[in-house]
Parts: C-alpha cells; structure tokens; sequence
C-alpha cells in the first residue's frame, strides 16, 4: 500500500511540474497592465519593442519586454517594475530612486547605472565599472560587492 501511495504521489507531482514547466508566451505591448504600458511609453517609447513575453510560474505571473538596443525589463503581475537591465546604455534617470541616485553620483561620479533590480526587501543595482550595490528599501547602502 505504501508503495502504491509512494508511486501515485510521484507521478502526481511530475505531472504538476510538467504541466508548468513551459507557460511562457509572447503577447502584445497592449496586454501588459496599463502600469507597465504606461511606464514603456514614459522611459523607452522611442525604442523598437522585439517582444513581450508572459511569463506563468505557479501562482506568479510576470512580464518581460525586451527591447531593440538590448534593454530588458521585467513587471511583477501588477505591473509594477522588478528590474532594468540596460546593456549598453545607463538606466533612466527617474527610475532610480533619488537617495539612491544621490549616493551613486557621491560616490562614484562617473559611473552609470547599467541596471537596477528590486524586491520586497531590497534594490540592487549594477553599475558601469562593474560594483554591485545593495540597498535596503530605507535606501540605506547594506553591501558592495565587485
């Protein structure tokens, strides 16, 4: 009996995480929330849109754009942002949280932020003579890593 129930258990989980191994899909700019749309138009309308992909994990949902000059951007399912990654040029300027900003141009100068992630508990941010700063959501600096 154990191993009966051992078995039955096993195959329904490998069926669950078949079922949502792939829910990723490509959709159109227009089916993103308006949060996001909104936020596309304000910070890069001028660049080519290559795709908008939704992606399913479990009860999560969320969205990534990815643009002609390399930019990619995630939205949580509300459609606020997670994270900008700027390959090849510096993240929008009013993204960045202003204490954050003002610690970046203290401290370093002439370096751009090349990309920005954030979560519940932090922000974290690449910068362009390749440091990886970590604030806390105070905006206080909690780590430097190069």
């Amino acid at each position: 009996m154990k191993k009966l129930f051992v078995i039955l258990l096993a195959v329904f989980s490998f069926g669950i995480i078949s079922a949502n191994a792939d829910n990723d899909r490509l959709i159109a700019k227009e089916n993103l929330p308006q949060k996001s749309q909104q936020f596309i138009d304000r910070y890069f309308g001028s660049i080519k849109i290559t795709y908008v992909k939704e992606e399913r994990e479990y009860l999560e949902k969320s969205y990534e754009v990815r643009f002609a000059d390399g930019t990619k951007v995630e939205f949580n399912r509300n459609g606020d942002w997670k994270e900008v990654d700027c390959r090849y040029s510096s993240v929008p300027t009013p993204i960045v949280p202003t204490q954050i900003m003002q610690y970046v141009k203290d401290n370093y100068p002439d370096v751009k932020i090349m990309q920005i992630e954030r979560d519940r508990n932090d922000y974290e941010l690449k910068l362009s003579n390749k440091l990886e700063l970590t604030f806390d959501t105070k905006f206080n600096i909690v780590d430097i890593d190069d």
